[in-house]
């Protein structure tokens, strides 16, 4: 698989200008577009400029300027608390350990990745539902379970690629390698593709 070739640079779509605003849009990306984050967290950091502010935010106001993101109870639940957490317990600065990050309210594996990985450089492989998905397609794993493709991811690539890849993947799932309807015309590596569903051009 290469798609390197089709996709030289794989960015990050939420904008960010710290690890802590990159925290908080991927709290907020969970079931929710990168571009309605986007569309919402200049106002929410205008508001809230850093954690400590965060952690003391009124719940019902938090909620108000993240409702468009859906889920919005439970992610101005888990934004307080991870604001409150990197406020005292990590002295008002994101922390860049996998275990350190998990230890935060509202941060998974998948989370800490995006983090590791985007702000701080460290190789990192994220597993969503479009990594899981375009991994089981190309029989890069034949696993649900988001770990268990991380490692399989891992054992495929160097280290130093980690990051690159599971973006560029991430990338082809969310416009290419759809769900439901594979834009499989478009797909820059179909004809190395044996996925048995996949269409015909």
């Amino acid at each position: 698989m290469n798609l390197r070739r089709a996709m030289p640079t794989a960015k990050m779509e939420l904008a960010y200008r710290s690890p802590w605003e990159l925290l908080v849009a991927t709290i907020l990306s969970a079931q929710c577009t990168d571009v309605r984050v986007n569309h919402v967290t200049p106002a929410l950091f205008k508001r809230y400029a850093t954690p400590r502010a965060m952690a003391k935010a009124i719940p019902t106001e938090l909620e108000g300027l993240i409702r468009s993101t859906g889920f919005y109870k439970s992610k101005a639940k888990n934004l307080v608390g991870c604001a409150q957490a990197v406020t005292t317990r990590f002295g008002g600065r994101v922390p860049e350990t996998m275990e350190e990050l998990t230890s935060i309210p509202g941060v998974g594996r998948k989370t800490a990745n995006v983090l590791l990985g985007a702000a701080f450089g460290k190789p990192a492989l994220v597993v969503d539902t479009h990594v899981k998905r375009v991994a089981n397609r190309l029989a890069m794993t034949h696993s649900s379970d988001p770990e268990q493709i991380e490692r399989d991811l891992q054992s495929l690539y160097p280290q130093a690629q980690w990051t690159d890849v599971s973006q560029r993947i991430l990338l082809h799932g969310r416009y290419v390698c759809l769900a439901r309807k594979p834009r499989c015309a478009v797909c820059p590596i179909f004809d190395v593709c044996e996925w048995e569903g996949k269409l015909l051009k």
